[in-house]
């Protein structure tokens, strides 16, 4: 178990959630990984835990958790397959968020118990082949007609949109503004004339994790879909980014986590030339780095989060921990390949899945450079 915990009360849910983790979700995901899909089983584990929507009011369905309570689940549930943390966050994360923060009565009623309870699917509709990074910089447009607005362009690499019943899109609306007034945020559902899914593509990551492209052309939708106000789509975007940060960090400790423990396992069992590698002294510098990077990280990402619970302003605290937590966890995964030697490098090993899947915390939700770029811009003001 960790030597920080982020309260009392949490760690004594941890080993409970552990044991479930284990015991239920484990089994899946070998199915997953067999299969290439998650399973309707999956869905409705989470769902029998309280776990989906845990960051949502119980009025609307969801938990009422604290961010604590979410990263620690978010952290255990890294420890079996990067596909349960995406079903927390799809129930959790940026869109769902954004409803529950910007969004009108109805559009409450409308979406989030749906959400809460994982019968409805949402997507982030940022990303555009020429705005990854520089997400202000999207040609999406939204034009206002009578009794709402016209959107025409093209998102791409949106995880889950292919199968999402309603997608917050990002679109500008005063070319001149953008980034500073001049992007809206627009729930568009699932079957509204001039949306489609124009393609789905896969990652080096698990076959079960899939990204929808998605184009509009000419897709009119009601003043009712707009989410906040015209000018405020940037600001809402980047606001549930920011929280997003502290999951997949979480999510990149436990991940990190298990790589270890599977790395002490195979060290302990596997001889080579007549002595066991836990006595190697190379493997054990690997597994001691890997031990301290985990508990530096998980240290800083606690302490946020005691800060966040307590309503503190955390300014660039979220960069830090996602950039510090998703470049720790790739060192790890390295160390657990090279470990496991060969093994490591096979399909049908979790090493090597764990490999493919977190080398995503790198680029997702704000890439490693855009969060030096914060820190940097934070500190230089």
């Amino acid at each position: 178990m960790p030597l920080v915990e982020p309260s009392p009360e949490l760690a004594e849910l941890r080993p409970a959630i552990r044991r479930f983790v284990e015991d239920r979700l484990e089994p899946l995901a070998l199915e997953i990984d067999r299969s290439g899909e998650i399973p309707a089983a999956a869905w409705a584990l989470l769902r029998e835990q309280g776990w989906l929507g845990m960051l949502l009011p119980a009025e609307a369905g969801g938990g009422g958790a604290d961010l604590g309570t979410y990263c620690l689940v978010m952290e255990e549930v890294a420890r079996s397959h990067r596909c349960f943390t995406l079903l927390l966050d799809a129930t959790s994360g940026l869109t769902p968020l954004a409803i529950h923060r910007r969004g009108t009565a109805a559009q409450k009623e409308k979406w989030l118990k749906g959400l809460a309870a994982g019968t409805l699917r949402a997507a982030f509709g940022l990303t555009e082949p020429e705005a990854g990074s520089d997400s202000a910089a999207m040609r999406t447009r939204a034009e206002r007609v009578e009794g709402g607005w016209r959107i025409n362009g093209r998102k791409h690499w949106i995880s889950g949109g292919h199968a999402a019943d309603v997608v917050m899109v990002m679109a500008v609306t005063d070319p001149a503004k953008r980034a500073r007034g001049g992007i809206a945020a627009f729930l568009v559902e699932r079957g509204t004339p001039g949306f489609e899914v124009t393609r789905i593509d896969t990652t080096i990551g698990s076959e079960a994790i899939k990204l929808g492209e998605l184009t509009f052309t000419d897709c009119v939708v009601g003043e009712d879909a707009l989410l906040g106000g015209p000018g405020d789509g940037f600001a809402i975007a980047m606001s549930s980014l920011a929280s997003g940060r502290l999951g997949v960090s979480a999510a990149c400790i436990g991940a990190a986590d298990r790589l270890l423990a599977m790395s002490v396992e195979f060290a302990r069992n596997r001889s080579t030339f007549g002595q066991k590698l836990a006595d190697r002294q190379a493997i054990q510098w690997m597994l001691a780095d890997s031990a301290a990077e985990i508990e530096v990280a998980r240290a800083f990402l606690y302490d946020t989060l005691r800060k966040a619970v307590a309503g503190a302003e955390l300014g660039t605290a979220t960069s830090i921990c996602k950039l510090t937590c998703s470049e720790m966890v790739g060192r790890v995964a390295d160390r657990a390949v090279q470990i496991h030697g060969g093994a490591g490098l096979m399909r049908g090993f979790p090493v090597e899945r764990f490999y493919r899947d977190i080398r995503h915390y790198r680029v997702g939700e704000g890439t490693s450079e855009i969060q030096r770029m914060l820190i940097a811009r934070d500190l230089l003001r």
